[in-house]
């Protein structure tokens, strides 16, 4: 994980997520089932995840909130229907 900052931006954010194999099984390490990626977010936003969790925990972070926000972007019916009872 790394990240490249120009003009105060990040311009460049390598992050890993997905279900799809990294290596081919005949050596090396087994596969990760994760897919390289990349995002780009704000300075200020990158210290903010890092001043919660620390900058050794800034991918799983990321990797935990995309994946809060899926299920809860699948499953609206859900908790419009909890919402009107």
């Amino acid at each position: 994980m790394s990240y490249i900052k120009i003009n105060g931006s990040v311009n460049w954010f390598g992050l890993e997520i997905g279900k799809v194999a990294d290596s081919d099984g005949a050596m090396g390490r087994p596969p990760l089932g994760m897919k390289p990626t990349t995002i780009r977010l704000s300075t200020t936003t990158i210290r903010r995840i890092e001043a919660l969790v620390g900058n050794r925990r800034l991918a799983l972070f990321i990797r935990e909130a995309v994946e809060n926000e899926l299920q809860r972007r699948e499953q609206p019916e859900a908790l419009n229907d909890q919402d009107h009872s």
